[in-house]
Parts: structure tokens; C-alpha cells; sequence
């Protein structure tokens, strides 16, 4: 059985908070089996109801006159006995029936039980109901397994997790066999991925064959949500899915959209993103067309599967004001997704030992993945941030830490120290960029304000929680 961080996050919540808790996340991220597993480890009955399972609750559900007369119909359509003190009830599917995220507030007030609600695509679906139940909701968003929940599934142990811990914390070095295990470790990740039914057919089976398969159903999956979920742009949005792995693969790896036909017509149009070192700053017009086109980008955001990163004129605090938002690059919100989209013999590529073999693109994702559930995502926006100028080069990514910029690169190669950009930026005072860390295969060492991690390290990277600061204002005087 996977151990979740969510899984303390939901056990926590429900029993110490007397509100309703709105589980999110992308589709097969693990939100259902979480809520289960947890629901039947804290209370004597868990009733689900799921929408999508039980249509007919989404009527009988969405008549009710109050909380008194919806928990008598809940109780009469599960046919199980609701004990005040001692029940969970589980809404899933709940895009299925909005009605229910609006009606929660009543639940909640009248008391005798305690509420949990998931589903998916609650980021297109539910995003103008989210502000109905303030103060009597809150949200807890699950991605797929980082690395850190990876390490444990695969058997890691305790004690070696913990040495890799201090080792990152002390910036000291990893012992040499723990590295080269631990690298190896990362090649399987890449492969695998976090998506919870790859990682258990792998523990299963040990079959990448097997996982591969798992992992294009998943795909399969996310694209019939696409039709279903999106009639009058489904096709631009599967298109844009489809483009990921390529352009992340291209030299410029970045989504600069300049027209996008009628995707029925796509067979015959020429592609409909042109790089960044054709156009740095687009012309009206063609902010019109990407405006035109945003939606189709959002949807993939918001649904969960496509994680933004969007270029920043300035790498100064705070980055969202630097933001350029028609200049972007997508990752997808898992990197065994990825590989599996890359499909040919990628998975015997990555397991390769050869320090040769470049695979900038995999390890930008999983770097990508981790930051974004890690915390670095902006408040409310879900999207990362990446510098890029004509005069200092790029940055792979760009986050505020510690009230500071901090740059990160990732290099899969050999030529780790070789980053011409993170050199230009880290000598420009105007910046004041106090350090940077570089992602990469070698083992931890420090070069000037520069800190070299080996990639599996950027599971311990997350963002501090800001200090509470207390200010009284003085009315001596007054």
C-alpha cells in the first residue's frame, strides 16, 4: 500500500477541523483511494455517494430543501445508518453535482457529521464555486508521488533518506555507493513516474512493459476528459496535449503562440508556435490571437495535467510582476507521462548508465513536478517562472526563497558547470542574487554562491513557510 503525505494531511484536517475539506488534484493522482483509506481509519462508518457511479443521487441530491431534508435522502438512497459523532460522508465525483459544493455550508452548520468532497477537473469545474462555502471549506490539492513518496515505495530506508537530508541541509556529500544507487533510483523514476497505478503495477510486477501500458491508459483517460469536459475546444486543447513532449524536447522548449487554426483543419496547417528567438515580444495582433487561444492552455492547467512556466522580463522580487504570460513553457504534471508520450526505447535510454545521453527535457519536468508541489507554485495561479533575455540567456527556473531569487539550472550532462546564463545573471548586482543551485548528476559541492546538488536532491527543496509578524499600531497621540 502507497504512503501519501496526503494521506496525514486528510487525517489531520477531518479530525480536528470542524469544516468541510475539498480534496483536488488532477485525475489518478490517488484523491479516492486517500480518502478511503483514511476515512476507514478514523470512523466507524464512511458513507460515499459518487456521481459519476450513482447519477441518481446528482436529483435526488440537488432537490433538497435544507440539511435536514438532504441527509434524510442521503440516508435513504445509501441505506445505511448516519451516527452523529461517528460518520465520514464522501462526495466524489462532486463536478458531477455542483450543487453539493454549494450546499456543504449548510451540512456544516447543522454538524452531526463530518464532510469530504473530491472529484476531478474541479479546477475547470468548480472555479466558480469555490467561494461560496467561505469559512466553511477547505482545500487540499494531491499531485502525483514526488520523489520523496517514491524513494519509500520503492523500499529506501528510513536511515538512508535521512542521510541525504543532512547531506542537503549541510551541503556536504552524499556517500559515493548511496549516490550511484540513488541515481540510479532517479533513471527508474523518470520511467515510472508518481501516477499511484504505474508505481503499484511496478511494485506489482517489476514490468516496465506493464507501467508503460498503465501509463497510456492514464493518457487515454485524460483525453476523453478533453472531449467530454470541452466541446468547443477540444480538439485545440488535445493538440496542445499532444505538442508537450515535442517542444519540450525542441532547443527553445517554449509555447509562443502566433496563430493556431481550426484544429479540424490541422492535418493541413503548419505549426502554430513559432520560437522565442523569432519574436521576443509579440505585436498586438498577435496578442489578440493568443488571447483567442489562452483558454485552451488554462484548460490544461486547471484540469491538472499541464504545469505552466512562464517567462519573467526580470528576475527580481516579486516575480509575478515580471510576468509575461503569453511566454511559456508546459510541462506535464507527471514525467512518466512524459516518457511514456516519448514512447520508441526511451525506457532502456534512461536506464543507460551512458554519461553522454542528454535528457534535458525528462529532468527539467521532474524538477518542474517537484517545485510545483513543493510549494513554489504562485498563490492562487498554480504556474512557475523562468527567465529568459537575448543579452543574459536563460534560466530554467526562477523562485522567490527566502524573500530572495533563487536561480536553479538543470543539467543532465556532462557539462554541469557549463551555464553561461546563471553567470550573467548571479554578477549583476542589480539582481542581488544571493545564491543559485544547479540540479545535476555529480555528487553535492559549493563553487563560489553557486551550490551543485545531485539531482535526486530536489525532493528536499521546498518553500519556507513565511514568519508570522505581529505589528500594533500606536495610537499615542490620537
Amino acid at each position: 500500500m502507497l504512503k501519501r503525505k496526503a494521506d496525514e494531511q486528510i487525517r489531520n484536517f477531518i479530525l480536528n477541523d470542524n469544516r468541510s475539506l475539498l480534496v483536488t488534484g488532477a485525475r489518478q493522482v490517488g484523491k479516492t483511494f486517500s480518502i478511503r483509506k483514511v476515512g476507514k481509519e478514523c470512523f466507524d462508518n464512511v458513507v460515499e455517494i459518487n456521481f459519476v457511479e450513482q447519477p441518481e443521487a446528482i436529483e435526488l441530491l440537488s432537490e433538497q430543501k435544507g440539511a435536514k431534508d438532504l441527509l434524510l435522502r442521503l440516508s435513504a438512497f445509501t441505506k445505511k445508518p448516519l451516527v452523529p459523532g461517528k460518520t465520514l460522508i464522501f462526495f466524489d465525483e462532486v463536478q458531477e453535482c455542483k450543487e453539493i459544493v454549494t450546499a456543504i455550508k449548510f451540512l456544516v452548520d447543522e454538524g452531526s457529521y463530518k464532510y469530504v468532497m473530491s472529484g476531478s477537473l474541479l479546477g475547470v469545474e468548480l472555479d466558480d464555486l469555490r467561494s461560496v462555502p467561505v469559512g466553511y471549506m477547505d482545500e487540499i490539492e494531491m499531485y502525483p508521488l514526488d520523489l520523496l513518496e517514491f524513494f519509500e515505495a520503492i523500499g529506501i530506508g528510513a536511515d538512508v533518506i535521512s542521510h541525504l537530508r543532512t547531506c542537503f541541509e549541510e551541503k556536504k556529500p552524499v556517500d559515493e555507493f548511496i549516490h550511484k544507487r540513488m541515481l540510479e533510483a532517479i533513471r527508474l523514476y523518470l520511467i515510472v513516474g508518481g501516477m499511484p497505478a504505474a508505481v503499484q503495477k511496478y511494485l506489482d510486477t517489476n514490468n516496465l512493459r506493464r507501467v508503460y501500458e498503465e501509463q497510456r491508459g492514464i493518457i487515454r483517460t485524460y483525453k476523453r476528459d478533453i472531449t467530454k469536459y470541452d466541446h468547443d475546444h477540444k480538439l485545440q486543447i488535445e493538440e496542445i496535449y499532444d505538442l508537450i513532449p515535442s517542444e519540450l524536447n525542441a532547443k527553445t522548449k517554449r509555447f509562443i503562440l502566433k496563430e493556431l487554426k481550426a484544429a479540424s483543419e490541422r492535418a493541413k496547417s503548419e505549426r502554430n508556435l513559432i520560437s522565442e528567438r523569432e519574436q521576443a515580444r509579440p505585436k498586438a495582433n498577435e496578442k489578440a490571437r493568443f488571447s483567442k487561444y489562452e483558454d485552451s492552455f488554462l484548460w490544461l492547467r486547471d484540469a491538472g495535467v499541464a504545469i505552466p512556466t512562464y517567462n519573467v522580463e526580470e528576475p527580481r522580487v516579486p516575480l509575478l510582476l515580471n510576468k509575461q504570460r503569453n511566454l511559456f513553457k508546459l510541462f506535464l504534471n507527471d514525467v512518466g507521462l512524459l516518457a511514456a508520450m516519448y514512447g520508441g526505447n526511451i525506457q532502456a535510454r534512461l536506464l543507460s548508465q551512458n554519461p553522454n545521453i542528454n535528457f534535458g527535457s525528462v529532468f527539467e519536468n521532474l524538477v518542474a513536478q517537484e517545485l510545483y508541489a513543493h510549494g513554489f507554485s504562485e498563490a492562487g495561479q498554480h504556474s512557475l517562472y523562468y527567465f529568459n533575455s537575448k543579452k543574459q540567456g536563460e534560466l530554467d527556473f526562477v523562485v522567490e526563497h527566502n524573500g530572495n531569487i533563487l536561480p536553479i539550472e538543470v543539467k543532465s550532462g556532462k557539462d554541469y558547470e557549463r551555464h553561461n546564463a546563471l553567470s550573467n545573471v548571479m554578477e549583476n548586482e542589480e539582481y542581488a542574487v544571493p545564491m543559485a543551485y544547479v540540479f545535476c548528476g555529480e555528487n553535492v559541492q559549493t563553487k563560489g554562491r553557486v551550490i551543485y546538488y545531485p539531482i535526486y536532491m530536489i525532493t528536499f527543496f521546498e518553500q519556507t513557510q513565511a514568519e508570522e509578524k505581529v505589528y500594533k499600531f500606536d495610537l499615542t497621540g490620537l
